[in-house]
């Protein structure tokens, strides 16, 4: 069974960057994954997703051309770079994934695709 434990997440200056992984307790190498947060008093949003051979990325309009996803598949470890944060970045940040191989049935940016999600890291960006 797939257990994901997120990590990195802290206070940073706004225009900082951080970096939050993702370890997976299972094998995950043939699962899509993906990003959200939840910001205090607002619904979870998605933030981006990978494909299982990280060969496909998707992203939020809100974190394009300044957050990254990535995957190592060899230590069941999935990434989120993030730079250039702004205040509106912070959140609890949590990763998720779509249990059925492949990505069959997989739609990024629908929450219901993923079956598994981890605790969430926080990420605060202030001045």
């Amino acid at each position: 069974q797939v257990h994901l434990v997120e990590s990195g997440g802290e206070l940073v200056q706004i225009g900082g960057s951080l970096r939050l992984s993702c370890a997976a307790s299972g094998r995950i190498s043939s699962h899509a994954l993906g990003w959200w947060r939840q910001a205090p008093g607002k619904e979870r949003e998605f933030v981006a997703a990978i494909n299982w051979r990280g060969s496909i990325r998707d992203y939020a309009d809100s974190v394009k051309g300044r957050f990254t996803i990535s995957r190592d598949n060899a230590k069941n470890t999935v990434f989120l770079q993030m730079d250039s944060l702004k205040p509106e970045d912070t959140a609890v940040y949590y990763c998720a994934a779509h249990l059925t191989p492949y990505g069959e049935g997989f739609n990024s940016a629908d929450g219901r695709s993923y079956e598994r999600w981890g605790q969430g890291t926080q990420v605060t960006v202030s001045s």
